[in-house]
């Protein structure tokens, strides 16, 4: 009974993770006719830790992730690179920045 619960949980997240930033960057090269996106990782140390980040390759033009992650969390740092690489080829919005200029908080008194 237990192993017919954990497959059905397992195949209920693989349906829910299929479709990552990887595999949407990877559909839309497909769609467009250009090479698979080509990932490179890269490592730094950092105190007692090492960090990584991620640059992909499309079409010829590299785009980096914007942020570092822990080891455990590296693939992260491929989904960064992909949500970004999405974006700038104007396939997913980019996120508007919550920040607002102080003119619209009102005047400091």
């Amino acid at each position: 009974m237990s192993s017919n619960s954990s497959s059905t949980r397992s195949s209920s997240v693989s349906s829910s993770t299929s479709l990552t930033w990887q595999t949407r960057l990877q559909g839309e090269c497909t769609r467009l006719g250009y090479t698979p996106p080509r990932y490179e990782m890269f490592s730094d140390r950092r105190g007692g830790r090492t960090a990584w980040s991620s640059t992909v390759e499309v079409n010829g033009k590299t785009y980096h992730a914007r942020y570092w992650y822990d080891g455990s969390y590296a693939n992260n740092a491929k989904e960064d690179a992909a949500e970004v690489a999405l974006q700038k080829l104007g396939i997913v919005p980019t996120p508007r920045s919550p920040y607002q200029p102080p003119s619209r908080y009102g005047t400091l008194q």
